[in-house]
């Protein structure tokens, strides 16, 4: 009972960290910027709500963390809200309160009367800090663990599969998948993960000679690494056993560039998944908010904890897979904050691109609308992603008989 309510507690600390972590780097992208910029900030916080801890600095700022703990903001002197949608009547009375005192700050100093370039690059900055702090955890992994795949050496093939059909044998060697490199065995799972329904054109090596083989990847349920259920597409085909793992060990710049390429590829593949959602190709059931990442990151964290090993090893272990998972996640949420909403960074680079073109704001009344509208679409992608996360935390306690 006592280790059990532990286990849990341990799962919570571990989702907090790590989304809390992310939080302050993206909003410190914003911040960062902003202030070099010499733009006015009022308030840099953790969570939403009342704070629980908050220190006023020098410049006026204050700097808190509040009660609920999913999420983050930096207000801008002038903003109407956490969202930094700009309030007209407060932005007149302080254009003219700023005029009245020439020692203080200057009307240069708020934001929003700001170049609508400098405004874009402070509000582009919160995604690209979640990319490129992706980018240094992945780093950071390749230099403490190397590189370590599986080539692409094909053994059992399922009987009646889209693999069996499309002539493939055991001992071939896949080279490429679509014209791109399939020498990594993880490559090819990715890749046709995402693309149950539409054919891919395979070259493999069977000795020695190049064959072109096309095979359509069917759609089907499995447990994945943690045991929840996904959906994706499998052709029915296993690494041979006995299969060694290729280590390498990278230096600074191979591992600079390996983790560059992993957010790149990942952004690749979600950009995949968007695409083939709007094409009807997909159900969207993969898709999940703040439960799924909470359930991920807790499970993970749990079943770390509870592994028979010493200590040192599973402390070791617990903090490899945080910082894969929050490599991960932090792409998800600049990739997520980059939605064409108007409540988030995305809506606000949507409005400065017509201001930028046109010459001119959209009027405030528009501005209003859309984050009226931007916020009734949101709550309502939350709901269906919820609904997702709650579909997703059932599936570890079903079964795959049917399947």
């Amino acid at each position: 009972m006592l280790a059990g309510a532990f286990y849990f507690l341990f799962a919570v600390f571990s989702f907090l960290l790590v989304l809390s972590f992310l939080v302050f780097f993206h909003e410190l992208g914003h911040y960062s910027v902003a202030r070099f910029f010499n733009i006015a900030v009022e308030k840099f916080s953790i969570g939403f709500g009342r704070p629980i801890a908050k220190k006023r600095r020098k410049s006026g700022e204050i700097w808190q963390v509040s009660r609920i703990p999913l999420g983050g903001y930096v207000k801008f002197a002038g903003d109407a809200g956490v969202a930094s949608n700009p309030d007209v009547e407060q932005l007149d009375q302080m254009r003219t309160e700023l005029a009245k005192t020439p020692d203080g700050p200057q009307v240069e100093d708020i934001f929003h009367f700001r170049p609508v370039w400098q405004r874009a690059l402070v509000v582009a900055a919160g995604p690209i800090a979640n990319f490129l702090l992706a980018a240094v955890l992945f780093t950071g992994l390749g230099l403490a663990l190397g590189q370590q795949f599986y080539p692409s050496h094909i053994g059992k093939i399922t009987a009646d599969s889209p693999a069996a059909a499309a002539g493939f044998q055991y001992g071939d060697n896949i080279l490429e998948m679509d014209g791109r490199d399939a020498t990594r065995f993880s490559d090819v799972q990715a890749y046709v993960s995402l693309r149950a329904g539409s054919p891919i054109e395979f070259i493999v090596d069977r000795d020695g000679v190049r064959k072109t083989l096309i095979v359509t990847p069917e759609r089907e349920v499995i447990r994945d690494q943690i045991g929840g259920q996904s959906t994706v597409g499998r052709v029915g085909m296993q690494l041979r056993d006995g299969t060694l793992p290729i280590t390498k060990e990278l230096g600074v710049l191979e591992a600079s560039a390996s983790g560059v390429a992993q957010v790149g590829q990942t952004i690749a593949m979600t950009g995949t998944y968007l695409g083939r959602l709007f094409q009807g190709k997909e159900d969207g059931k993969q898709l999940g908010s703040v439960v799924k990442i909470g359930t991920v990151v807790g499970k993970v964290a749990s079943d770390t904890a509870q592994a028979d090993v010493p200590f040192g090893v599973k402390a070791r272990a617990w903090a490899i897979r945080m910082i894969s998972l929050a490599a991960m996640i932090s792409i998800a949420l600049g990739i997520a904050n980059l939605m064409p909403l108007p409540v988030l960074d995305g809506g606000h680079l949507l409005y400065y691109s017509y201001e930028a073109v046109a010459g001119r704001p959209l009027s405030q009344k528009t501005q209003e609308l859309g984050f009226r509208l931007g916020f009734a679409v949101l709550l309502g992608l939350f709901v269906i992603l919820t609904i997702n996360d709650i579909g997703y935390v059932g599936s570890f306690f079903s079964n795959l008989d049917a399947s």
